[in-house]
């Protein structure tokens, strides 16, 4: 069946990136509409809620590896992110937390830098010329 978000913040927009699109859109048809899906039962259709996991862990089993859970592609999601420099708050947008104490949670611990690190960026914010460094 479909899947519906656990509350308002669930139904968002994510950006996808370059790389992927690319990937995604050699699977595209030629003559697909706009909005057709690249997988699915039909271009109009999506699979069941269980189809994709269970096609991957079957896929999975067959090359030898160990599975991967669509909870662990998330978190993989949320940790690139953070190592790419992604703003915290627009983290938790796209992660549809319905506030941003649960990505700082969850994730707080990947975020970069230390205390002796941020008093360094300050200082060289305030001596950059900004309006109150000056």
């Amino acid at each position: 069946g479909e899947i519906t978000p656990k509350s308002a913040a669930g139904t968002r927009t994510v950006p996808m990136p370059e790389a992927l699109r690319v990937h995604l859109d050699a699977h595209r048809p030629d003559d697909a509409a706009p909005h057709a899906l690249v997988f699915g039962r039909s271009p109009e259709r999506p699979f069941a809620a269980d189809t994709p996991s269970q096609r991957a862990r079957r896929a999975w089993k067959a090359a030898g590896l160990d599975p991967l859970t669509l909870h662990d592609c998330r978190h993989t999601y949320a940790s690139l992110m953070i190592d790419a420099g992604a703003n915290p708050k627009t983290l938790s947008t796209y992660m549809g937390h319905a506030n941003i104490a649960t990505t700082m949670d969850r994730y707080g611990h990947l975020l970069p830098g230390n205390e002796a690190e941020a008093a360094r960026k300050f200082d060289d914010y305030l001596s950059d010329g900004s309006e109150m460094g000056q």
